[in-house]
């Protein structure tokens, strides 16, 4: 995954100190360390932001060989956010977000230009122990999803389901349980329609800036087990070490260097083991914001 920089914070403060992580955050912090900076393409990302609350973001990457880039703007003013993105296929896409409609609440409607059936609303509810989180498709046969977390910032419990009324049938249904501390953090996650178990685990050790994760994988239909293990690395405050390594023999490696503040290059390399005429995989990202 490419880097990215944050946006600028919105004036408008939402959700509640008490409340439960969205349901698909579940497992986040484990998946950040295996997955989040491991980029094999080559990719330059230029954000500029400015006093008004506009931001404009160009990115471009090279794939096999194929340039691909967009250029994306955002705009925030008082609870609303609106993001606009066109790339190099002439897509155009569209997100507002207005917080606090209705105290605790977001909401968000999205669309792509010229996809007349990408039209999506999306609803957030944030209770002192639960959050809930809606999407529905506007169009005459559309997606329906539905997500909730009970419980509290430690711990938490919830579920999602998706449903497609062309079919009348259901696209997916997940539940899981998590636990957060400043210094540990476990998921249990039963997927795919009930037919894979995930297991995730991230732990800080006592050297700074240093944390391991591993993750465990059972598929209930072909009994098939998997595992990766990582860690990442703060040599100093400004670079980042991470590796990993899964029981397919795969192990990959990023080292990610801030030599400004929100600006990073980051160089991702990948190997199969079992694959020992194969070249490794490589990636440059560099993250410019002035």
């Amino acid at each position: 995954m490419a880097t990215t920089l944050s946006s600028n914070k919105s004036s408008v403060k939402f959700g509640m100190p008490s409340s439960p992580a969205p349901f698909s955050d579940i497992g986040k912090r484990v998946k950040d360390v295996l997955t989040k900076d491991y980029n094999f393409d080559n990719k330059f990302i230029l954000t500029i932001p400015s006093d008004s609350g506009l931001l404009v973001t160009a990115a471009g990457s090279v794939r096999d060989q194929i340039f691909v880039g967009d250029i994306s703007t955002q705009y925030k003013s008082s609870g609303t956010t609106v993001d606009v993105k066109v790339d190099t296929c002439s897509n155009v896409s569209t997100t507002v977000t207005v917080n606090e409609i209705v105290p605790s609440t977001k909401a968000a409607l999205s669309f792509k230009i010229p996809d007349h059936k990408s039209v999506k609303l999306d609803l957030q509810y944030l209770h002192h122990h639960a959050t809930i989180n809606s999407s529905i498709g506007l169009t005459p046969s559309p997606f329906l999803e539905f997500a909730a977390a009970i419980g509290s910032k430690q711990h938490s419990l919830g579920g999602e389901v998706g449903f497609d009324t062309s079919t009348a049938s259901f696209t997916k249904y997940n539940v899981g349980i998590g636990l957060n501390t400043p210094d540990l953090s476990a998921a249990l996650v039963l997927a795919d329609k009930g037919e894979t178990l995930k297991l995730s685990f991230i732990q800080s050790v006592p050297i700074n800036g240093s944390t391991i994760a591993a993750e465990m994988t059972h598929k209930f239909t072909t009994y098939e087990n998997t595992f990766t293990f990582g860690s990442s690395h703060a040599i100093d405050p400004s670079t980042l070490i991470k590796a990993r390594i899964s029981n397919n023999g795969i192990v990959g490696v990023v080292c990610q260097r801030e030599w400004r503040p929100k600006s990073h290059i980051t160089f991702s390399a990948e190997y199969d083991s079992k694959a020992i005429s194969a070249p490794p995989r490589l990636g440059l990202a560099v993250a410019l914001k002035p």
